[in-house]
Parts: structure tokens; C-alpha cells; sequence
């Protein structure tokens, strides 16, 4: 284990390294190679393609989890610094994965190497983890994992960027698919058909106005978006026979699945149409089939629970201050796997997400540097 400067090194190099979902290969080596080299006791990549790291072989398992994967740059030329430079400029580090995680990744694997080198693991098992495909299918990659390793984590800790905010949970998500059914014709006799299209507006008229029923002014709340159409069609001279729509719906604290069932129910009512649950299809960089089922609660950590006490007092000893400020992310993550399992889950990372998927995304480094030694104390606490 070294200074600083070897953490940030390694982060320029992952942000150098390009990863995009489903092409994590290279990454997940570069990964592997540097838990070896600063001192993990053990450094593999699974059958799905995710890098796992271990430090010691106690009984209490802590696991830190972040994702290699990054979205596209569709738009280089646009950036003031390059986004595969890695480059640090004005005390951030620059780049496409810098808040979308992959400072965090650095922070939380230098953390595990600091606790171990000052003696903060004995009776634990570490594993940090850079997992696949994220991006698109929340938790399938844990989910694969923890089959694999028959492993069952004590605590769980997501490093999705938070600007260094304890986290306590995140929105709910549920991706539906709802299709209309018609008649082919002519186009030239549209009468003689029935027109799927049509069949869909009245349903969209209904998604629109259940998303400004949800809206609650000054307070949190569900939302609904569609996100994407398209249409059957045997040619452009044709009436439609298939229309379909996919919506996106967040859930906040105090809804359910259940409910959202109820809601695409009314939405189709009256109309000969079908709604599935949205399911997404990807094969990882290793050739594991991932079959994503995006349906799931929101959750939330007691800030009583041990595992938040335990953070804000490794917050509280790093910064010399009571933490204040908690945070419950918009955005879905892997947590969503270790809550299902009844494993105590929270989120803690540097960055701010709404730098994440845009251009000009950049870390502050102070963040970084803090955000590994709140990892590390955290490890010694628990």
C-alpha cells in the first residue's frame, strides 16, 4: 500500500480505459492486477466478468461494491478536457467514469489495502467489487456473484456517488412494456383496418395524466415517463397492427409494485392492449447471459441500524464533524440485490451524480481522498 498519489494514478489509468457496458474486459484486468499489486490477499474475475477482491478470512464480511461499466461519449469534441485523458485539472480528475464510478472503485479498493496495512481487518473479510453491466441491469451482476461465491455479505456498502452524503436508500423502479393491438390494411382503405396507433393515444393521454397526479409540490414523489415508441407495421403504405410503449416509473417511500400493477391495469382498460414487465437482455464481456427484470421496491436504512451508525462515525472522525446532511438517491443501483437478501445496504461515494452521464463529468480529488479514508475507518468500526 503507498500514498495518495498511487490511488489517483490507478484512476486515471480506469478512466483511460474504456468500458463500456457489455466491454469491461480490459478494465476488470487492469483492476484485478492492481489488488494483487498493492497487497489483496486474493483477486479474481468470476464467470460473469466481475472483478472480486478479498482481504482477510475473518467472520464478519464487509463488501464494497462498485461498477466498472461507464456510458458512451457521444460527444468528445465538446468536452474542455478530453474525456479518456483521465488529465487533473483544477483539483478534479477529469473524465468519462471519473463520478460514474470509477473514483470510487479507486477509493474503496486503496481503503481495503490502508485498513489492512494498519491492522483494521483482523476478524473480518473484506471484498471490494467491480461489477458488470450496470448501467442497464441493476444488481443481476450481484446477483450472479453471491450464487457463485455462496457468498452472504454482513454489510454492504454501495459506492455510487454521493458527494461524500451518507445515503441512506434509493427510489423504487418499475419498466413497463404496454402494447396495443390492431388490424392490417391499406392504406388506402385504412376503414377496413384497425389502427394500433390510434388504439395507443388515449393510453399515452393516461400516462400523462397519472404523472402530474403523482407530482406533490414541495415533497418527494412518483414519477412515470414514457421513454420510447414504436409501431408494426407492413409497410409505410399500411395501417399499423402493433403499438408499443415503454414507460419508466420511480417509486418513492410508501409505494409499491403492487400499486404500480393497478396503475397499467387502468392504463389499459377498455383498450385491446397487454402490459409486460419491460425485461432487458444483455450478454456480458464474458458471455454470461444477463436477464434483467426491472420491478423493484424502494428501500431504506434505519438510522439507528448499526451499519449507519457505524458510517457516520467514520464520517465524523474523518471530517471532525457530525454528519448533518443524508441523502436517498433518484437513481436505481446494484443495492437492489443485497436488500432483497435482507442484507444491510447503504450508499457513500465521492462525486456528484449529476455530473454522472454528462459531459465535462469530473471528481474532485479532496472528495476522493476523503471518500478513502471514511471506507477504511468504516472497515475498523465494524
Amino acid at each position: 500500500m503507498r500514498d495518495s498519489t498511487d490511488m489517483l494514478r490507478f484512476i486515471q489509468r480506469a478512466i483511460q480505459t474504456r468500458s463500456f457496458s457489455d466491454q469491461e474486459g480490459e478494465m476488470a484486468e487492469l483492476l484485478k492486477a492492481e489488488m494483487l499489486r498493492i497487497g489483496f490477499d486474493e483477486a479474481f474475475i468470476d464467470s460473469t466478468g466481475n472483478v472480486v477482491g478479498r482481504i482477510g478470512s475473518g467472520g464478519k464480511i464487509i463488501h464494497f461494491d462498485s461498477h466498472l461499466d461507464t456510458v458512451q461519449v457521444n460527444d468528445p469534441d465538446e468536452w474542455q478536457v478530453a474525456p479518456f485523458s483521465g488529465d487533473i485539472v483544477d483539483g478534479y480528475v477529469w473524465g468519462r467514469g471519473s463520478v460514474d464510478m470509477k473514483a470510487a472503485l479507486g477509493a474503496s479498493v486503496y481503503a481495503a489495502a490502508l485498513a489492512k496495512e494498519r491492522g483494521y481487518t483482523e476478524g473480518k473479510t473484506i471484498y471490494v467489487t467491480g461489477t458488470v453491466c450496470e448501467e442497464y441491469c441493476d444488481g443481476e451482476n450481484l446477483k450472479y456473484l453471491y450464487q457463485e461465491l455462496s457468498l452472504w455479505p454482513d454489510y454492504c456498502i454501495i459506492c455510487e456517488p454521493s458527494d461524500n452524503v451518507i445515503t441512506l436508500g434509493h427510489k423504487g423502479k418499475a419498466q413497463i412494456r404496454v402494447k396495443t393491438h390492431g388490424v392490417s390494411a391499406h392504406g388506402s382503405a385504412p376503414e377496413k383496418g384497425i389502427n394500433a396507433v390510434y388504439e395507443m393515444a388515449e393510453i399515452i393521454t393516461r400516462v400523462d395524466a397519472l404523472n402530474k397526479s403523482l407530482f406533490k409540490a414541495g415533497e418527494k414523489h412518483g414519477t412515470i415517463v414514457l421513454s420510447d415508441i414504436s409501431c408494426v407495421s407492413a409497410s409505410l403504405n399500411a395501417v399499423p397492427s402493433e403499438c408499443a410503449i415503454y414507460l419508466d416509473r420511480r417509486l418513492v417511500l410508501g409505494e409499491t409494485l403492487g400499486q404500480v400493477k393497478k396503475e397499467m391495469d387502468g392504463l389499459i382498460a377498455g383498450k385491446n392492449a397487454n402490459w409486460e414487465i419491460g425485461t432487458l437482455h444483455h450478454t456480458s464481456w464474458k458471455g454470461k447471459a444477463l436477464d434483467y427484470q426491472p420491478m423493484h421496491n424502494p428501500w431504506r436504512i434505519e438510522m439507528g441500524h448499526e451499519l449507519s451508525q457505524a458510517l457516520q462515525a467514520a464520517y465524523q472522525t474523518v471530517y471532525q464533524r457530525e454528519a448533518t446532511a443524508f441523502d436517498f438517491w433518484d437513481f436505481g443501483t446494484n443495492a437492489i440485490t443485497p436488500v432483497a437478501m435482507g442484507i444491510p445496504t447503504i450508499g457513500f461515494g465521492p462525486g456528484e451524480y449529476k455530473l454522472a452521464h454528462m459531459k465535462d463529468e469530473r471528481c474532485a480529488v479532496s472528495k476522493i481522498k476523503e471518500a478513502c479514508e471514511v471506507y477504511c475507518h468504516l472497515i475498523k468500526l465494524l
